[in-house]
């Protein structure tokens, strides 16, 4: 039972388990050089150089199906995938699908922030259900603007089930509970529901919010305040996850920072003229750096 709980993300070895750095294909919309964005085996050459190994993104189908699956095995990368339901069944040919294509793992932000209370208990137990039965890895993504909308909301969800398992994604609470870097009363009682959400994290998703916007620059080496509170979390859910692991299990940890209209730009009224104020891919990198870094100490300190 306690297995099943985990939902593990397993590669079938007796190896230690594992962090894995993905990187998000949606956050590589409009990246590139020289006045021109990458192309897809651009885009997953630099990724590979980059260290990441792993993309998430949404399932390829038609003839993007065969380039995925040809580039995903020369660069030997895992791929996770995205989905968005309004019911359990929603997601019944998603998982055939993605358990045929290889997918590691499911995420889903599930539609949507007026489904409540015991509607989406029961709208959450049926898509684990649902999970469970494809037996494909599976996990629900702490996102505003879906059932997961607030904190008090969410900790309430994974009360209730407990084969609940979480993306944790808590830049999105940051920004709607308005929980800056002077707001220190308010982060520590945020900390405490954040820690019921981290004893079920299974995969993480790197953002920072200032409280104010969702995503933010946050300097080449990470200077930027709210830094240090999410590696704080960081590293609790990869200790948490830790804790529950076994041989072969892999957390994976996505840096996902959005275009625009996520990514902050200079002011203009015209969409194909906007700039934006930060190197989305540099910054990509630094989050990559910290995530490493939140996992050295998590495991240094694992037993403590």
């Amino acid at each position: 039972m306690e297995n099943e709980r985990r939902q593990s993300f397993r590669d079938g070895s007796s190896n230690p388990p594992r962090m894995e750095v993905h990187q998000s294909w949606w956050a590589m919309n409009g990246v590139g050089s020289g006045g021109r964005e990458w192309s897809i085996e651009e885009k997953f050459e630099k990724i590979a150089e980059a260290g990441f190994t792993g993309i998430m993104a949404h399932l390829p189908t038609g003839q993007d199906a065969g380039l995925w699956r040809r580039l995903l095995d020369e660069y030997g990368f895992s791929l996770g995938i995205h989905s968005f339901p309004r019911k359990p069944e929603d997601m019944t040919e998603l998982l055939r699908e993605a358990k045929q294509f290889g997918v590691l793992y499911v995420n889903s932000q599930v539609m949507d922030s007026f489904v409540i209370g015991q509607a989406a208990v029961e709208l959450l137990h049926g898509l684990v259900e649902e999970a469970r039965k494809a037996q494909i890895p599976y996990m629900i993504e702490t996102h505003r603007g879906r059932v997961t909308q607030d904190l008090h909301r969410t900790v309430d969800y994974v009360k209730a089930i407990p084969e609940l398992r979480l993306t944790i994604d808590l830049s999105h609470y940051i920004v709607a509970g308005e929980l800056t870097a002077a707001a220190s009363r308010e982060l520590e009682m945020a900390g405490e529901l954040f820690d019921v959400l981290l004893q079920r994290t299974s995969a993480i998703h790197a953002r920072v919010s200032n409280g104010e916007q969702v995503q933010v620059d946050i300097g080449p080496n990470g200077e930027h305040p709210m830094v240090k509170p999410f590696m704080k979390w960081w590293e609790r859910g990869m200790s948490c996850w830790l804790n529950e692991a076994k041989p072969g299990d892999i957390l994976p940890f996505v840096t996902e920072l959005g275009p625009p209209d996520y990514a902050i730009t200079e002011a203009t009224y015209k969409r194909e003229d906007r700039t934006e104020i930060s190197d989305r891919w540099q910054q990509a990198l630094v989050l990559k750096r910290l995530g490493e870094e939140a996992w050295e100490h998590a495991q240094a300190n694992r037993g403590q």
